[in-house]
């Protein structure tokens, strides 16, 4: 079992990056919310928490190995706890955690649907579920409910995100793949531009 890796950060794709250790390249997914940052280390030397699971049809014999990678073990710990709500598979979990894990426990623990759905692949009754089943679960890894950041969008985002959501786009969603957009490329200025690229982002990402 691999519990934590330190080598270079060699590549960032939409759902992954490549860790090199010596003469060994790992292939590592991660949260969603941490490619931004990590985006900006590349050719540095990173360490990850880490934990493997099999991906697959166990009933054909086709289990491939995956390896998964946290900045935080604080972030790796409430992940195996936010896997265990029905539906949401290691996959599925690491492109809903677009918002940073204490952002979303603080929403479990208030009860809060609207940030909850405001994730990637998190509808209302999924959100529901996950208040369900992770009440009383998940409070250490919160941050108090005023801890979540108002972002300040400039008026060419306000425009990009009026444009989503009248393309059927749920509000909190589209403020998600907007700002996403914009960490990954601060060149991003027309709303026209940022648009695109969140739609993009949002396209590969899934």
């Amino acid at each position: 079992m691999i519990a934590r890796i330190q080598g270079t950060l060699e590549l960032v794709t939409e759902d992954n990056i490549l860790v090199n250790v010596g003469d060994i390249s790992y292939e590592i997914l991660v949260p969603a919310a941490d490619l931004p940052h990590l985006q900006t280390r590349v050719g540095q030397r990173i360490a990850l928490f880490t934990m493997q699971y099999l991906e697959g049809n166990a009933s054909f014999g086709q289990l491939a190995p995956r390896l998964l990678g946290f900045l935080r073990e604080q972030d790796k710990d409430f992940f195996q706890l936010f896997i265990t709500v029905k539906g949401i598979g290691p996959r599925r979990a690491l492109r809903s955690l677009a918002a940073p894990v204490s952002q979303v426990a603080a929403a479990i623990v208030r009860k809060d649907t609207k940030f909850l759905t405001g994730l990637p692949e998190i509808g209302k009754r999924t959100a529901e579920q996950m208040i369900a089943e992770l009440s009383g679960k998940v409070d250490i890894y919160a941050g108090p409910s005023e801890s979540v950041p108002t972002v300040k969008h400039t008026d060419e985002q306000l425009n990009a995100i009026a444009a989503l959501t009248a393309l059927g786009e749920r509000r909190a969603e589209a403020e998600n793949w907007v700002d996403r957009a914009c960490r990954a490329d601060p060149s991003l200025v027309k709303s026209s531009d940022i648009m695109r690229a969140a739609y993009k982002l949002k396209n590969v990402t899934g």
